[in-house]
């Protein structure tokens, strides 16, 4: 394995289980191969192959298939948030039980549902995911949202300069050198690296999750 692989593996296991957040379901479990995490801006796109420079300072290339799911990143408010909404959050625990958002992307109402749940997630250390139905959003004392989702329930704060974004859905139009991407991908045998999903920044937007 060289090592531009091994630095992407590191934290391999909270980085599997963070790739749960994009890739629907069915396709979490159907992709063969260790996922990893990929977070960087595209540097060029040639027919089916992406190169994207990795934040950690390498560089990748990364293929596309015909399942490839591909999302448009757009900036959010707190007010594109109500009960009912679909959200996904990255967060940290804070000494009360709840968590501190790191940032809070909303689905579109034909998304909800996915990767329902809390789980551990890669952004920083400790960090957790929780994607679920809001149930409440308290904006009085800062901003609470209350978050369910199967066999769970997470409050969490977002505080006022956290990044709230849209997902929506898209298509390779969107990919384009200078756009910023968070990539899901799995690793074959071989060491070749194949989206499973990708969210990319429209409109000069750096995905945060």
């Amino acid at each position: 394995m060289n090592l531009c692989l091994r630095r992407l593996l590191g934290g391999a296991q909270a980085i599997t289980l963070g790739a749960l957040l994009l890739a629907g379901p069915a396709q979490a479990q159907d992709a063969p191969g260790m996922r990893i995490g990929v977070r960087g801006e595209i540097t060029s796109i040639a027919g089916d192959a992406v190169r994207v420079h990795v934040n950690s300072g390498e560089n990748v290339t990364i293929n596309l298939t015909p399942q490839t799911q591909v999302r448009a990143v757009t900036l959010a408010n707190i007010e594109d948030i109500k009960p009912g909404s679909y959200i996904g959050s990255a967060a940290v625990p804070q000494a009360d039980g709840s968590l501190k958002a790191l940032e809070v992307h909303v689905f579109p109402p034909q998304m909800a549902g996915t990767g329902d749940g809390h789980r551990p997630f890669d952004l920083v250390k400790g960090s957790s995911m929780t994607n679920g139905s809001v149930g409440d959003l308290v904006v009085s004392n800062g901003r609470t949202l209350t978050v369910n989702y199967k066999g769970g329930q997470q409050k969490i704060l977002v505080p006022d300069d956290v990044p709230i974004v849209n997902l929506v859905p898209g298509d390779r139009s969107l990919l384009k050198a200078g756009v910023k991407v968070v990539m899901f991908v799995s690793q074959s045998a071989d060491g070749t690296l194949t989206a499973q999903s990708i969210s990319a920044g429209k409109d000069g937007v750096t995905p945060p999750m």
